[in-house]
C-alpha cells in the first residue's frame, strides 16, 4: 500500500469537530506536523449540539492564549447544576468561576479559526473509510480515494467511530433506557417556555437566535435507529403539552439518548481515541465537549514527544492512565442525572432530598468543582496537594515584569517555576525541553474544594498546565520527574 500513499503526515486526525480541532491546535504548537480528516465540506454544525463550556474548558484556551476569542463571542453563565439543584462557582478560586454560554457551531468555528492560524491542513468532504498499522506508522485511506502515511492516527470520529471499529476495541457499556428528540422549530402560536418535569419525564421549550424555539421532549418509547420525523415531534407536542403550538418547520431535528459506553482501551498500538470517539453518555450536564477538549489537551503534548523522539512510545500509556477515571466518573455522573429527569413521586423526592444537600457548601463546592472539571486530580504518586492537579493562575512577579502562570503554558511548552532562590534548581540536561521561570508569589495557593494548601518553593507544570512535581525545599525527585514526563537528559 505504501507505494500508492499521496502524503505523509507525524499524525493524522480523523474527525473535525471540537475533539479533533484542539488535538489539531496542541500538536501544531508544539511543531509536530498534523492534518485533520474531516467529511463536512465547511465548518457548519447541523443543530446547535452543546451549548456550552465548563469552567476547566475556559481555563485550557487560556492556558493557551485564546480563551478572549471564545469569551467575547458569549455570556458568562453559572451553568452547572446536578439534578434540579444549580451550583454556583463564583466562590471559587479561579478566574474563570462560572461556564460559558456558546452554541457548539460558534465554538467550532473560532476553533477552526485559530487551527487555520497555525497552517493545519484539513482535507474536507472526505472521511477515514480504512487503516493498516505496521511497525512504523499507519496507512489510512480516505473515502475521495486517496491515502495517507502517518506515525499516528487518532480517531475523534465520534460516537460511531469507524476508527475505533475498525482497530478492534470493545466499546461496553449500557443500552439506552431512554430517548428525547431535539429541535430548533418554527411556531405560530405562544411557546410554553420553561421546564416542565412530571410522570412523563421532562421535558423542555426554550428561546433561541432568530425568534426559533429550542424544544427537548421525551418519547414514550425508546427509539434508537429511526431518523426523527417532523411528524413524530408534533404527535410528541400534543402527547406532552395538548398542542403542537403551530408547529411550521424544523431547522434542525434530532434524538439523543442515555446510552452509555466506555472504550475499553484508548489506544491500539498507532491507533488512538479521544472525544466521543472514546466514551458516549447521556448530554444530561454538559459533559462531553469539555470531556472531549480536554482528552485533546492530556493527549497532545505526550504524542508530539512521542513523535518527536523526545519521550519513549510508553508516554502515551498514561494518556488512558489518566483520562480514563475521569470520563468513567463523568460517565457514571450523567446515568445519575438521567435518572433524576424521571417525573414519578419517589423521583421527586430524590430530587429534594439531594437539592436540600447541595445547599450545603460542602457537597456544593464537591459537585460543582467536578461537573466543571475543576477538581481533576490525576494520580501522580503521593506528595503535595498540588501534584497531578491543575496549577492555580497565579499573578506572579518575573524579571520581565508582572506574569500570570497561564501566559506561561501559551506555547504549550513544560515550565519549572521556582519561586525560591534563582538558580538552586539544575535542569540544564532537560533545558532545550523545559522553560525555567524565576518568580515571586507572595499570596496564598487556593484549590478548588481543598482550599488554601502549604506554598510549594517550585513546581513543574506539564503542558497541559498539571503539576508534576512539587519542591518544597529541596529537589528531591524532580530529575526523576523531568526524566519521566520530558525525556531522558541531553547528554551534556
Amino acid at each position: 500500500m505504501h507505494a500508492d500513499v499521496e502524503t505523509q503526515h507525524a499524525v493524522v486526525i480523523a474527525g473535525g469537530g471540537p475533539t479533533g480541532l484542539m488535538l489539531a491546535a496542541e500538536l501544531a504548537l508544539a511543531r509536530v506536523d498534523v492534518a485533520i480528516i474531516e467529511r463536512r465540506s465547511s465548518q457548519e454544525v447541523s443543530g446547535s449540539r452543546a451549548r456550552g463550556l465548563h469552567a476547566r474548558s475556559l481555563e485550557v484556551l487560556d492556558q493557551r492564549g485564546v480563551v478572549e476569542r471564545f469569551t467575547s463571542q458569549g455570556q458568562a453563565v453559572q451553568n452547572v447544576a446536578f439534578g434540579q439543584a444549580p451550583l454556583d462557582l463564583s466562590d471559587f478560586p479561579t478566574r474563570h468561576n462560572h461556564g460559558l454560554a456558546l452554541l457548539q457551531e460558534r465554538f467550532e468555528r473560532i476553533l477552526a479559526g485559530w487551527v487555520g492560524e497555525l497552517a493545519v491542513p484539513i482535507y474536507r468532504g472526505c472521511e477515514v473509510t480504512g487503516f493498516a498499522q505496521d511497525d512504523t506508522g499507519v496507512d489510512v485511506e480516505l473515502s475521495d480515494g486517496r491515502a495517507l502515511r502517518a506515525k499516528y492516527l487518532v480517531g475523534c470520529d465520534g460516537g460511531r467511530s469507524l476508527v475505533r471499529k475498525a482497530a478492534g476495541i470493545d466499546f461496553p457499556g449500557w443500552d439506552a433506557s431512554i430517548s428525547y428528540l431535539i429541535a430548533e422549530v418554527e411556531m405560530t402560536g405562544a411557546p410554553a417556555f420553561g421546564i416542565r418535569r412530571d410522570e412523563k419525564g421532562t421535558y423542555a421549550m426554550g428561546k433561541l437566535e432568530d425568534g426559533r424555539v429550542g424544544v427537548v421532549l421525551r418519547e414514550e418509547r425508546v427509539v434508537t435507529g429511526d431518523a426523527p420525523t417532523l411528524e413524530g415531534l408534533r404527535e410528541g407536542l400534543v402527547a406532552l403539552y395538548g398542542t403542537d403550538y403551530g408547529l411550521r418547520g424544523a431547522t434542525h431535528l434530532s434524538r439523543f439518548t442515555d446510552m452509555t459506553r466506555q472504550a475499553a482501551s484508548y489506544r491500539e498500538r498507532r491507533v488512538l481515541l479521544a472525544g466521543d470517539a472514546a466514551h458516549v453518555h447521556s448530554p444530561m450536564g454538559g459533559q462531553g465537549l469539555n470531556l472531549g477538549v480536554q482528552d485533546a489537551v492530556n493527549l497532545g503534548w505526550k504524542l508530539a514527544q512521542v513523535v518527536r523522539g523526545v519521550s519513549p512510545e510508553n508516554l502515551l500509556d498514561t494518556y488512558q492512565t489518566e483520562r480514563h477515571p475521569v470520563a468513567a466518573r463523568a460517565l457514571r455522573t450523567t446515568m445519575a442525572q438521567t435518572a433524576l429527569s424521571r417525573g414519578d413521586a419517589r423521583m421527586d423526592a430524590v430530587r429534594e432530598t439531594l437539592t436540600e444537600l447541595l445547599r450545603m457548601d460542602g457537597p456544593r463546592k464537591t459537585y460543582a468543582a467536578l461537573l466543571s472539571g475543576l477538581d481533576v486530580h490525576y494520580d501522580l504518586g503521593q506528595g503535595h496537594p498540588l501534584l497531578g492537579r491543575r496549577v492555580p493562575d497565579l499573578d506572579l512577579v518575573t524579571a520581565d515584569g508582572p506574569r500570570r502562570v497561564f501566559h506561561l503554558l501559551h506555547d504549550a511548552r513544560p515550565v519549572l517555576l521556582n519561586l525560591g532562590e534563582p538558580g538552586a534548581l539544575d535542569i540544564i540536561p532537560w533545558a532545550d525541553r523545559v522553560r525555567s521561570v524565576a518568580a515571586r508569589y507572595s499570596g496564598a495557593w487556593q484549590l478548588p474544594v481543598l482550599g488554601a494548601v502549604t506554598p510549594p518553593v517550585a513546581v513543574l507544570i506539564r503542558p497541559d498546565g498539571h503539576v508534576a512535581w512539587v519542591g518544597e525545599g529541596t529537589d528531591q525527585g524532580l530529575h526523576e520527574a523531568l526524566r519521566r514526563w520530558f525525556g531522558p537528559p541531553r547528554a551534556t
